[in-house]
């Protein structure tokens, strides 16, 4: 072999030995992955628990599904004892109906009774009753006294009969009047128990649906969330496998564009890997950071406001993507918007790194490179080789980069 065909060899395992560290050791390729992997496997997980969660519920809805059914056996039997109760008060009541009614007659009874005592008394007092020797002295022969004697004995015995009466029906009145008394007591206690029974069984039943419902709600919401995570869980494996892919045609494309330029880094001059760029021979790590975060978002899609509400995102606007690359190095703690960085860092460009920013949009270069998202409309990535805007444009740049 030549020494020149040696040389041209070397020069290309440089190279392709320069691409393959780049994809195996860069900060971002990593980070970004573990990312991703961490969210699949913390998805999982939450995934798992709420199953647990749902499997819980199950059991318990199931738990109260056996003791409701309890409830409705024993609700079942408390209405069978509400119905006798409830005949029997009706029993009840038609038994005070008929005694108030029995009580009304014994009064008229004893009203007329003691009326026609009264007539009687009067009658006697102003007739003047005869006795027995006024009516033997008065009687002409012995037919008339003995008319007169059994006139006497029937007015007797009548008056008797009067006061007897009178004496049962007022007797009879207040036994009656008093079985009626124990007849009400009677019926307001049953009516006051039925009363209470017919709250308690409304109030468990009550209860026991509140809390079915309850139940189900919880199930219902956890259900919710199972599936909302089984879809994010979906969308962060399909992410994940689109990145293994991307990552396999990458290293593709860089392996053989690295043999094809075997000697592009030998002078130092960094290199572009399908989107993908690797910093200079003596980068500080904050630009070898910046520049594996850059990597790790250079073809995410472009979304407004993306990266704003948190780091990891589907997609990232100008400011989003800048801040990401930076948080990288430490060199920002949040996300920013484009008007942040006019005063953000120190003046005029960097050695580095240098950010150029105003109300509406904000890019950098970073060891030479441009990143923007104006770039990515016209090439797939957010890295380019020179070009970007510069009028009316704030110039910053990170301290001592």
């Amino acid at each position: 072999m030549s020494r020149t065909r040696s040389h041209s060899w070397i020069l290309r395992l440089l190279a392709l030995a320069t691409v393959a560290g780049a994809l195996l050791g860069s900060h971002l390729t990593a980070r970004s992955a573990g990312d991703l992997q961490s969210q699949i496997t913390a998805t999982r997980s939450a995934e798992g628990s709420i199953q647990q969660q749902v499997a819980a519920d199950s059991a318990q809805i199931a738990h109260t599904g056996n003791g409701l059914q309890n409830a409705r056996d024993r609700l079942n039997a408390i209405q069978g004892q509400l119905n006798q109760r409830v005949d029997e008060l009706r029993s009840v009541q038609g038994s005070l109906l008929a005694a108030r009614d029995h009580l009304v007659d014994l009064e008229n009874r004893l009203h007329l009774a003691t009326t026609a005592l009264a007539a009687n008394l009067v009658a006697g007092y102003e007739g003047g009753q005869p006795d027995l020797v006024s009516v033997i002295l008065n009687s002409h022969g012995f037919g008339e006294l003995l008319e007169q004697v059994a006139f006497l004995r029937r007015i007797a015995t009548q008056d008797s009969t009067v006061v007897g009466l009178t004496r049962t029906a007022r007797a009879q009145v207040s036994h009656e009047a008093t079985n009626l008394e124990h007849l009400e007591t009677r019926d307001r206690a049953l009516a006051d128990q039925i009363i209470g029974q017919r709250n308690q069984v409304a109030a468990l039943q009550s209860a026991l649906l509140h809390e079915q419902a309850s139940e189900l709600a919880s199930r219902a919401r956890a259900n919710a969330r199972y599936h909302a995570l089984s879809s994010h869980l979906g969308s962060l494996e399909a992410r994940a496998e689109a990145q293994e892919r991307a990552l396999e045609r990458r290293a593709a494309q860089q392996a053989t564009a690295a043999e094809a330029t075997g000697n592009a880094n030998v002078s130092g001059v960094a290199i572009d890997t399908g989107g993908m760029v690797q910093p200079p021979p003596g980068a500080p790590q904050a630009v070898d950071q910046v520049i594996a975060a850059g990597n790790a978002i250079a073809t995410l899609p472009y979304i407004y406001g993306g990266g704003h509400a948190s780091f990891h995102a589907d997609g990232y606007d100008c400011s989003g993507s800048v801040s990401y690359a930076l948080a990288a190095a430490g060199l920002v703690s949040s996300p920013m918007v484009s008007g942040d960085f006019e005063d953000w860092g120190d003046p005029g460009p960097g050695k580095w790194i240098t950010i150029y920013a105003n109300a509406g949009h904000v890019w950098m270069t970073v060891a030479g490179w441009r990143f923007d998202t104006v770039a990515l409309a016209e090439d797939g990535t957010r890295w380019a080789r020179g070009g970007g805007e510069f009028d009316g444009f704030v110039v910053r740049h990170p301290p001592g980069l």
